[in-house]
């Protein structure tokens, strides 16, 4: 069996990595089975840090596409284009592709429409808000997929009113958590630590991605306001993209215990999520590995992809809300906040389902 693992962005990689090291088990267990890596984007993409792969224990991709366009319909063109040339030069059984991108959308159309199965990990999120992009990609290639690989049954439940059969929907768990227990004693302690005067346990991570809030200037202000004023003596470290820290420069503030740094590598930062005091952010991917690690978690949305990290989890969720964020800070700095628990098959195992799952097959 040949498989063809597609990566849209770096944060792809955290979901592939497991997969890719369940199939090399499988291959030296005699197992007939291989993939290929296909990253969409071009080699030098500065999001893809040299370290990235060496941190997370897999090979680079096998080729780059070379696409990438700020215009979602020239992004799905050419990323087609280029694709099914891939396909056609290097066939597979098997396409899977990862979470809500165009990437995975537009490589889902292209295998489907060349009689390809396509498998779809990370199946049946819904935000419920179709003026979203990445709803959009959702619906479309949980509506083409062979393969739909869930994290839980809110998932399930997603996929079963849309109208797609039980027997393509696959619980299998939340694949970012075989990624986080395979590193969890590789971590790094960041060497400016000491120079910052960073405390395990006794700062706040920050982290921002979303463009819609990052536009909106005095919202913004009014959150890092809050969370400044109610982050008593911790400090707030914030490694962020460029242009997170270019919006927030732009604001003019000043806000002497937020530190914004560059971006940091997988390891180093999985040590801040590990030891933070708690996480402010509107990253679903830090919410669900907060909600692992038993770590407080404010996410900056009105929903989340797994609602797993709020219902069950550390996560709350407060939009962006100055009120709201300060009375759940309030309630972090009393000491109340939920403990929380580890929602069902977040156990490290997801990758060895899958894998298992292709193979019955």
């Amino acid at each position: 069996m040949k498989i063809t693992i597609v990566s849209g962005a770096r944060p792809n990689f955290m979901k592939i990595a497991p997969i890719t090291r369940a199939i090399d088990t499988a291959r030296n267990e005699g197992k007939r089975i291989s993939y290929r890596l296909v990253y969409t984007g071009k080699r030098d993409d500065k999001s893809l840090d040299p370290s990235l792969f060496s941190d997370l224990q897999m090979r680079e991709p096998d080729v780059y596409l070379g696409i990438e366009s700020n215009n979602n319909t020239q992004l799905s063109a050419g990323i087609m284009l280029a694709f099914d040339k891939e396909l056609t030069d290097n066939p597979a059984q098997i396409v899977l592709v990862v979470d809500d991108l165009t990437a995975t959308m537009s490589c889902a159309i292209v295998a489907k429409k060349i009689g390809i199965k396509v498998a779809h990990l990370v199946a049946g999120t819904r935000s419920f808000d179709m003026s979203m992009p990445k709803e959009v990609n959702r619906m479309i290639t949980d509506g083409l997929s062979d393969y739909l690989f869930t994290a839980g049954m809110v998932a399930n439940r997603n996929l079963n009113q849309s109208g797609r059969e039980d027997e393509n929907v696959y619980y299998v768990g939340n694949i970012l958590i075989d990624t986080i227990r395979n590193n969890r004693n590789r971590l790094l302690r960041p060497l400016w630590s000491s120079a910052l005067g960073l405390k395990e346990k006794n700062y706040i991570l920050l982290t921002l991605n979303r463009h819609i809030l990052l536009n909106n200037r005095s919202t913004l202000r009014k959150l890092l306001e809050t969370l400044s004023k109610k982050a008593d003596d911790k400090l707030i470290v914030a490694p962020v993209h460029s242009y997170v820290s270019d919006s927030i420069k732009r604001l003019k503030i000043d806000l002497p215990n937020l530190h914004i740094l560059p971006v940091q590598s997988y390891l180093v930062f999985g040590y801040l999520i590990n030891q933070a005091n708690a996480i402010v952010t509107d990253s679903g991917n830090v919410a669900e590995e907060a909600t692992f690690l038993g770590i407080p978690c404010i996410t900056l949305n009105t929903y989340a992809e797994h609602p797993e990290t709020w219902r069950q989890g550390t996560n709350e969720l407060v939009g962006e809300d100055p009120v709201a964020l300060s009375n759940a800070m309030d309630t972090l700095n009393s000491g109340k906040w939920k403990r929380g628990s580890i929602p069902d098959r977040w156990d490290g195992r997801t990758s060895e389902r899958i894998v298992k799952i292709l193979l019955n097959e």
